[in-house]
């Protein structure tokens, strides 16, 4: 009975976790064409949800120190301390002095698109005549 249960819980999680997937995906297709409220909407959850965590760690009586070494312990492992503060686009972006994603219009965008399929296609070209070529190579006596 109990594993019964524990089944029946784990795809009840999965079937919520793919609606909210698909949600979030609609939402964020949505809100990209609007980056200002996008901005205020999110930065709105932000801070109510840090608030929420906030008022939390006050209700545990968790110190200031502990906080400090235990945030940044867990971001340090889990890869968010430097991805979080800085972020992988701007560091990019800054190495290739490129311009930031949200200064860009949507046909420099497009266009950047349509070049990475181009190249993708390219790719895919160069591969198949390396194949071509290994096989001919393994046929030669």
């Amino acid at each position: 009975m109990l594993r019964a249960d524990l089944h029946y819980n784990e795809v009840e999680m999965k079937g919520m976790i793919k609606f909210f997937d698909k949600v979030e995906d609609r939402v964020r297709a949505k809100l990209s064409h609007y980056p200002i409220p996008y901005a205020i909407i999110g930065g709105f959850a932000i801070v109510i949800f840090w608030r929420g965590v906030w008022h939390l760690a006050d209700d545990l009586e968790i110190s200031s120190v502990s906080s400090i070494l235990i945030g940044g312990i867990v971001m340090l492992a889990t890869g968010l301390f430097v991805s979080f503060f800085i972020g992988d686009r701007i560091i990019l972006s800054g190495l290739k002095q490129e311009k930031k994603i949200f200064e860009k219009t949507e046909s420099e965008i497009v266009l950047e698109a349509n070049i990475l399929d181009v190249m993708n296609e390219r790719l895919k070209t160069v591969e198949k005549e390396i194949r071509d070529i290994k096989d001919l190579l393994s046929k030669r006596p």
